[in-house]
């Protein structure tokens, strides 16, 4: 679990001495420097690092960042809102001692992820992490957890291949075992690391697009979750490059083809019980665990500026390729935006959960996963009911069929979510006014980016910031 409380100044009880003696347990390791990382609303990370022995320092009174990158676009070039993007101020980021983790692959460094306070010492309003760690709580004394997990998939490139462009660094047909062959120095070291680092892996394996391999991992609490999401991709990279290969979490590393998704896995708990198994809604949901999901399909086209935010997403989010594109919902449908999973017979309560689809890594999983939850969450106050169930491809759905079962095309561009996510006053109630603010200057900032660009242009200009 991850620790819920706000950081403070000079430190919470205790973060001191169990700093102080985690330092010096990372010298006896041969550890110099942690990463004190998290991720910025365009959903790339960024790092402070600071020696080991500085550690306790860090848990005390925070490291100093500015709050610009909150509106740093993914080339780097700045935006602004009415409270963000100017060059004054100064923020502290925490770390979460919780999660503080030696990176297998980085021999001589550790990893922890943080929160980031006000000099004042008050919770930054446009900190991602603190914005999940808040819906959490805020769910929790209602008698709710959840559980959560997020899909990663990425391309293995060629290191030396020229600057810029993507060859990828194995054949082989699609889940095939040519590549599990051709990878396998790699992806052994791969899992050896991630087992280091204390990261569950439930299943490696290569994927459908040209060099792509997929690591599942097992459920959290959404923001333990989001965590190991960041570690998972530090730990990817790091591998690959020690092998001479290069890897992509874009969303489109090329203009055509399936793309790399980060499907979301979500389930809401009630005092230790799975309310998505075991009730007597439609495939074992509790009446709460069907409006949660209702409230999320709802909200799915404003949501897709939190979870699918770069023009190179919506390369991605193309019919009939998995990606979930309509809002529809389905037991164990791929195509469905929401796939209802039920898990194999006798361990239901404890696997069944909902997929949520139309989700890539170019969202920060902070604001992806508070925001997914905040539109369950508003489903289940409003007892919100789903609609006719979709088998099989919506896009083979007509006109009026479709109509009638309320399956919709998601936005078809960058321009169409923030729109979308303009216009929804619950995520953006959730958000609160400065990061809402920020996540729409950001993506607008996005778009402006890359007008007059191809498609294939575009692919190019994400390749390799993700």
């Amino acid at each position: 679990m991850t620790t819920l409380a706000d950081p403070v100044p000079g430190g919470r009880p205790g973060d001191v001495e169990r700093a102080t003696a985690l330092a010096a347990e990372l010298a006896e390791r041969g550890v110099h420097g942690v990463v004190l990382a998290y991720v910025d609303t365009a959903g790339v990370g960024r790092v402070k690092t600071v020696p080991a022995a500085k550690l306790p320092a860090a848990a005390a009174w925070g490291v100093g960042m500015s709050p610009v990158f909150d509106t740093f676009l993914a080339d780097d070039s700045i935006v602004t809102t009415d409270v963000l993007g100017s060059p004054d101020g100064d923020l502290r980021l925490y770390p979460d001692l919780d999660q503080l983790a030696v990176l297998s692959a980085q021999p001589g460094w550790a990893w922890a992820p943080v929160d980031r306070i006000t000099q004042e010492g008050e919770p930054h309003p446009g900190c991602s992490r603190t914005f999940l760690r808040r819906i959490v709580a805020d769910a929790g004394r209602r008698g709710l957890t959840f559980r959560a997990a997020i899909e990663t998939e990425w391309v293995f490139g060629l290191g030396s291949a020229p600057e810029g462009e993507f060859v990828p660094a194995l054949s082989g047909p699609a889940y095939g075992a040519v590549r599990q062959v051709e990878l396998s120095d790699c992806t052994a070291d791969l899992l050896a690391a991630l087992a280091a680092q204390g990261v569950d892996v439930e299943q490696l394996h290569p994927e459908y697009a040209a060099g792509q391999f997929e690591v599942s991992v097992g459920a959290l609490d959404p923001v333990a979750a989001a965590d190991r999401n960041v570690l998972v991709r530090q730990t990817v990279r790091a591998v690959a490059r020690r092998h001479g290969l290069r890897v992509s979490f874009s969303p489109a590393v090329r203009a055509r083809g399936v793309g790399n998704g980060g499907h979301v896995h979500l389930s809401v708990w009630r005092d230790g019980t799975n309310l998505h198994s075991g009730g007597d809604r439609r495939y074992g949901m509790t009446a709460e665990a069907e409006s949660f999901a209702a409230g999320l399909l709802a909200r799915l086209p404003a949501l897709t500026a939190v979870t699918a935010p770069s023009p190179a997403s919506h390369l991605r989010l193309r019919p009939s390729q998995w990606a979930g594109v309509f809002t529809a919902w389905g037991r164990e449908t791929r195509e469905a935006a929401v796939r209802i999973v039920t898990g194999t017979h006798g361990i239901g309560d404890r696997a069944a959960n909902l997929e949520v689809k139309p989700v890539d890594l170019a969202a920060n999983p902070y604001l992806a996963l508070g925001c997914l939850i905040a539109a369950g969450l508003d489903g289940m106050d409003g007892s919100a009911v789903l609609p006719e169930e979709t088998t099989g491809d919506p896009a083979r759905l007509g006109e009026n069929e479709a109509a009638a079962r309320g399956v919709r095309r998601l936005p078809t561009s960058l321009a169409e979510s923030v729109a979308a996510f303009r216009a929804d006053e619950v995520l953006r109630g959730a958000l609160g006014p400065v990061l809402a603010d920020a996540v729409t200057a950001v993506r607008e900032g996005e778009i402006a980016a890359v007008e007059g660009l191809d498609d294939e242009r575009v692919a190019a200009a994400y390749r390799w910031t993700y």
